[in-house]
């Protein structure tokens, strides 16, 4: 790091694309590398945003001593061994969800941050949604009361994605509802009941023996006397996209939409209800990031990835995940999410799929805090 600016490289281009220009015009980074298999799709990326440090092999990537962090967006199966490998070349870093597919690589990524003495950031996009930041403003604001309940939903058919995503179990990608409701209340899960429902074609289940259409879990939260549900299916049903979390409080009470489009509601006092417009947070940003909270604002439509495009933008939280980042970095702190609450969210999916093939068996979520 140099002039208070961090050096950052960017493995996976897919959707790791769209960071690209966001690093570019943050004032405290400097977009040095990426890093993709295939050549042609590397220089295609480089040439297009001009970046003229390039890798097709991470392992050579992880050796050049300028790179300070690396955002990892590989395919799921990576993230894990790619962040652990990352943090013990002494690197910052940053992960798209899920941070790992196992309890044990959520703890072998803990280790590997605690020893590098590094930071380790899994890029949830939910908690930096203009969704989640109007209802956290509401929370400390006092309107919302008491948080007496929180619901997750996130309801996506993955038909059509690459074939790594065919027959995954629906809560190892639980990430998205999840974690609106533990960050809402600044806690953790403690353990989980599920109940898995309904199946999946033959030709899905057998690459994960996983059967299940829906799964839906109940967590309880560690020193807290809340709870909250979670619902997620990928394959098998018929419903519109939908990454949604309700907060009923003791004052106000927040519940998402329906149907796309539309708006949120508040229920006042229990009885009042009204319909609100969600406010952007660009504000919140450094001014020449402050675009990327909009949509369409990447590249042109036909170029955007499919993860953009179907999840509505992911509610403008790249550029705040993108500042995070960097700030942790330059501030000496904590990201938040930090890795502990990182590897919490994952293993919530992880142990309510395994809650699920029990028949609804309560699962310990492990404590790596401790």
């Amino acid at each position: 790091m140099s002039q208070g600016k961090v050096n950052i490289a960017i493995v996976g281009l897919g959707f790791g694309s769209e960071f690209i220009p966001i690093y570019q015009r943050h004032p405290n980074a400097n977009m040095y590398a990426i890093c993709q298999r295939s050549k042609d799709k590397l220089d295609q990326i480089g040439d297009n945003f001009g970046i003229e440090k390039r890798y097709t092999s991470f392992e050579e990537l992880l050796k050049d001593p300028n790179i300070d962090a690396v955002h990892i967006n590989s395919p799921i199966h990576q993230h894990a061994p790619q962040s652990i490998a990352a943090l013990k070349a002494g690197k910052h870093v940053a992960c798209t969800v899920p941070a790992a597919t196992t309890v044990e690589e959520c703890r072998q990524i803990v280790e590997a941050a605690q020893n590098a003495k590094k930071n380790y950031m899994m890029m949830e996009t939910v908690v930096y949604s203009r969704e989640f930041l109007f209802v956290r403003e509401l929370r400390d604001t006092g309107r919302l009361g008491r948080i007496q309940f929180l619901r997750g939903s996130h309801l996506q058919n993955m038909d059509g994605w690459p074939g790594y995503w065919e027959g995954l179990p629906p809560m190892h990608y639980a990430t998205h509802c999840v974690s609106p409701c533990l960050a809402l209340v600044k806690g953790e899960a403690d353990y989980v009941s599920c109940l898995g429902s309904g199946r999946i074609e033959e030709k899905l289940i057998a690459k994960y023996n996983s059967p299940f259409s829906f799964e839906t879990a109940h967590f309880k939260i560690r020193d807290q006397d809340i709870g909250c549900e979670v619902t997620r299916y990928l394959f098998g049903a018929a419903r519109q996209y939908t990454e949604s979390f309700d907060v009923y409080g003791s004052n106000t009470s927040f519940e998402w939409q329906l149907v796309e489009n539309d708006d949120p509601v508040l229920h006042v006092g229990g009885e009042k209800v009204e319909k609100v417009r969600v406010p952007d947070y660009a504000h919140l940003l450094p001014e020449p990031i402050q675009r990327f909270t909009t949509k369409g604002v990447y590249d042109a439509d036909e170029h955007q990835h499919l993860s953009f495009i179907q999840g509505g933008g992911h509610g403008g939280s790249h550029p705040h995940l993108a500042h995070e980042f960097l700030s942790s970095i330059l501030e000496g702190r904590a990201s938040f999410p930090d890795v502990y609450q990182s590897v919490n969210w994952t293993m919530c999916g992880i142990c309510a799929h395994e809650s699920a093939l029990r028949g609804g068996e309560l699962v310990k979520i492990p404590d790596f805090r401790s």
